[in-house]
This record gives C-alpha cells, structure tokens and sequence, in this order.
C-alpha cells in the first residue's frame, strides 16, 4: 500500500503549497472567493496608502507651522520619496524572486520609512496576480515534478530483468 492510499485525511500526498498573506491557498486553482480577496486587498492597501499620506501630510503641516525653516521640510519630503521608491523597487523585486533574509533585515529601517512605497507596490501587483503568487507557483511547481519524478514507478517487474554481461 502506497503512503498516498494510506492516507486518510484526504489531502493528497506529496508537496503542500504556502500560503500566501490574505489569499492563503486559494492561489493554486484560485478558489475560495480569490477575486474578491485581489480586490480586498487593493482597496485595502490603496486605503493605506492614502491614510498614510494624509498622516505624512499633517506631520509636513506641523513643521510649517512650527517654522523649522526652508531646509527640514524639503529633507523630509525627499527622505520620504527616495525611501518610498526604494520600498516599492525592493518590494516590488521580492514578488517575484525571494529576498536575502541578511539584505532584508538591513533594510528593515528603510522600507518601515518607505512603507508608501511597499503599499502601492502591493495595490499595483493585485492588478495581476495575488502579490507572490508567480514566484510560490513556480516553486510548488517545481516541488510537484520533483516529487511526481520521485514517486513514478518503473514498468515490469524487475526480478526479470536481464542482466548485463
């Protein structure tokens, strides 16, 4: 009896898919409200994005009206857009290759600064796919045929194979 007929859960065997944020794993046949959860999460992730420019925008207000001077306003509005475009290239990239954890954990600071950048990165990727999913089906792909290439049986019996002289 194979491990597949032994088992009873009713899942089949071999290699399960990782879930993606918010979609789970509706992703590989794309069931269990999918489109409604792309849409969910763009409206979601572009109400964010908005929220956190209103918020940006006050905080821009408060050193105007503090009267900081020309120089500090003009540095937060250019820190917040380079790190913004930075957020959205490295969380753009990470959809669809995986990120280096050490390269990711340096950039920890950056990206929270930019978190702009990573939310419209998101609402943009929705347009397409669930955020990660061509990069998690490649791999469940993958480890499908590794694992369907491991499993398959030769044909024959092989107590009747010629030997080799």
């Amino acid at each position: 009896m194979s491990a597949a007929e032994n088992d009873t859960s009713g899942t089949p065997a071999g290699p399960r898919p990782e879930p993606i944020r918010f979609f789970g794993t509706t992703w590989v046949d794309h069931s269990g409200g999918y489109t409604a959860r792309r849409v969910g999460v763009a409206v979601g992730s572009l109400t964010a994005a908005a929220a956190a420019c209103l918020v940006l925008r006050l905080a821009y207000d408060g050193l105007r009206i503090a009267d900081v001077g020309g120089f500090v306003p003009l540095l937060m509005v250019v820190m917040f857009a380079i790190c913004s475009s930075l957020a959205f290239r490295h969380t753009w990239s990470a959809f669809t290759t995986r990120p280096d954890p050490d390269r990711q954990a340096s950039l920890r600071g950056l990206l929270a600064v930019g978190f702009v950048g990573s939310l419209l990165a998101y609402f943009l990727r929705t347009f397409t796919e669930a955020p990660g999913e061509k990069l998690h089906r490649a791999e469940y792909d993958r480890a499908r045929a590794d694992y369907e290439k491991r499993t398959t049986r030769r044909s024959g019996d092989p107590s009747k194979k010629r030997r080799r002289s």
